[in-house]
C-alpha cells in the first residue's frame, strides 16, 4: 500500500506533532507499506522541495511561503503532482487546518480516500481562529475517516460534527523508554550535584503549565533544596520572558535547561528525575508524560485531554488541578519523602505503558482504519 503523510511537523522538528507523526510513518514502513511524507518548513526557499529517506520513509520537505494560503496551494499542487507520477493509496494527515485540510481537499478531488488525525491544539485552539474554523470544518465534515489519540479529543470533536471517531492513542518503545540506573556522569555534566530532581521534557510553554511548573518549584526549593531539570528547552518569545522573570524571582535556584536532546538519548534524561511532573493547561496525549511512565517514574500531571486517559490517581500516578502550584508543592514533597510510593507508582506506570499504549496497539489501530475503508493491508 503507498501511503502518503501529511504533517505540518515531522521529526527531527520539535513537538509532539512532529514525534507522533514521524512515528506512523516508521511503523507503517516497518509493516511493509510504502510511505511517503510531505510537510512544509522554513528551512527551504518558497518553492523549492527536497525528498530524503529517514527510518525507511520518504520524506519531502517544501520550502513554506509567508502567507498561508500559498503554502497550502502549493502543498496541493505537490500532492497532486507526485499522485500522478506514482499513485497514493490512502491520504493521511496529521493535524486538522493544513494538513487535514489539504489531504481532505486532495483526496476529493483524485477519488481516494484520506484520514485525518486530531491531535490536541487543531481541535481547541484552532477551532476558535476564524481563518481556520472552516479548514477544520471541512476536514471533520468530508474526511473519509477521522481519527484522535484522547477521549477528550473525540468528545469536543462531536461536539462540532457527528460522526464516527477512531481513538487510537500514543503508542511508546518500551525497549527503547525503560528503567535505567541514574547516569552518574550525566547528572555530573548537568552539574546536579546531589540533589533531588524534578524533571519536565519537551518544549515548556505557557500551554504546558510553565507558571504553575516554575511557582510550585519555589515553593518547594524554600523548604527543600531540588533541582528540576528541563529536557528541551523554553519557546521563545513570551514564554521565554515569562520563565526568565520567574525564575530570577527564586533565590538559590538549580534549573537545568538541556536544549535539544536527541531520541536516542532521552532515557538517560528520565534516569536523573526522581519524580516527573506534566502539568499541562490544555494537552492531547503527551509522548514526554507515557514515556516518562514507560522509564518506570512517578508522575505528577493535570487531568487535562488524554492524560485523563493515562493516569489514574494514586495508582500509576498522581493528578493535581491546573494551575495550582501549592498541590504541585504537596504532591512532589509527598513522593520525594515517600521512596516506596515513588517506586510503586513508577511501577504501576510502566505497567499501564506496557499494557496498553504500545506500537503494536498503534500500528495495529492504524490498519484497522484503512481496512475500514476497504484498502488492502
Amino acid at each position: 500500500m503507498k501511503i502518503a503523510l501529511l504533517s505540518e511537523k515531522y521529526t527531527p522538528d520539535i513537538g509532539g506533532l512532529a514525534i507522533s507523526a514521524g512515528r506512523l510513518g516508521h511503523l507503517l514502513a516497518s509493516a511493509g507499506h510504502e510511505v511517503r511524507v510531505f510537510a512544509p518548513t522554513l528551512g527551504l526557499p518558497a518553492s523549492e522541495k527536497r525528498s530524503l529517506p529517514h527510518n525507511g520513509v520518504s520524506v519531502t520537505r517544501f520550502g513554506a511561503r509567508k502567507r498561508v494560503d500559498d503554502t497550502l496551494v502549493d502543498w496541493l499542487e505537490l500532492i497532486l503532482e507526485e499522485h500522478k507520477r506514482a499513485p497514493f493509496d490512502v491520504l493521511n494527515a496529521y493535524f486538522l487546518p493544513q494538513a487535514g485540510f489539504v489531504a481532505t481537499y486532495a483526496g476529493k478531488y483524485l477519488g481516494i480516500p484520506s484520514v485525518v488525525s486530531i491531535r490536541g491544539n487543531d481541535i481547541e485552539r484552532a477551532a476558535f481562529d476564524p481563518s481556520k474554523f472552516s479548514h477544520v470544518m471541512y476536514a471533520l465534515q468530508n474526511a473519509d475517516a477521522v481519527t484522535t489519540n484522547a477521549s477528550e479529543l473525540t468528545k469536543k470533536a462531536k461536539a462540532f460534527v457527528d460522526r464516527e471517531i477512531f481513538l487510537i492513542p500514543n503508542g511508546i518503545d518500551t525497549d527503547h523508554f525503560r528503567p535505567l540506573q541514574k547516569n552518574a556522569a550525566l547528572a555530573e555534566s548537568l552539574e546536579l550535584g546531589d540533589l533531588l530532581v524534578i524533571g519536565f521534557s519537551g518544549e515548556l510553554r505557557e500551554k504546558k503549565g510553565l507558571r504553575a511548573l516554575l511557582r510550585g518549584y519555589a515553593k518547594l526549593n524554600a523548604v527543600r533544596p531540588t533541582a528540576l531539570l528541563i529536557v528541551g528547552d523554553v519557546r521563545a518569545g513570551e514564554d521565554k520572558q515569562a520563565f526568565d522573570e520567574l525564575r530570577a524571582s527564586i533565590p538559590n535556584s538549580q534549573i537545568v535547561i538541556t536544549g535539544f536532546v536527541s531520541h536516542k538519548d532521552i532515557p538517560s534524561f528520565y534516569s536523573l528525575m526522581d519524580v516527573f511532573v506534566h502539568p499541562s493547561l490544555r494537552d492531547g496525549m503527551p509522548n514526554a508524560l507515557l514515556e516518562a511512565m514507560a522509564c518506570e517514574k512517578s508522575v505528577i500531571a493535570t487531568p487535562v485531554g488524554g492524560i485523563m486517559d493515562i493516569v489514574e490517581n494514586e495508582k500509576n500516578g498522581m493528578l493535581i488541578h491546573i494551575n495550582d502550584e501549592n498541590a504541585l508543592t504537596d504532591k512532589v514533597c509527598e513522593l520525594l519523602d515517600d521512596h516506596e510510593k515513588r517506586q510503586r507508582l513508577g511501577k504501576a506506570a510502566r505497567e499501564t505503558i506496557e499494557g496498553r499504549f504500545t506500537l503494536a496497539n498503534e500500528l495495529k489501530a492504524n490498519l484497522d482504519v484503512y481496512r475500514n475503508l476497504g484498502l488492502k493491508v
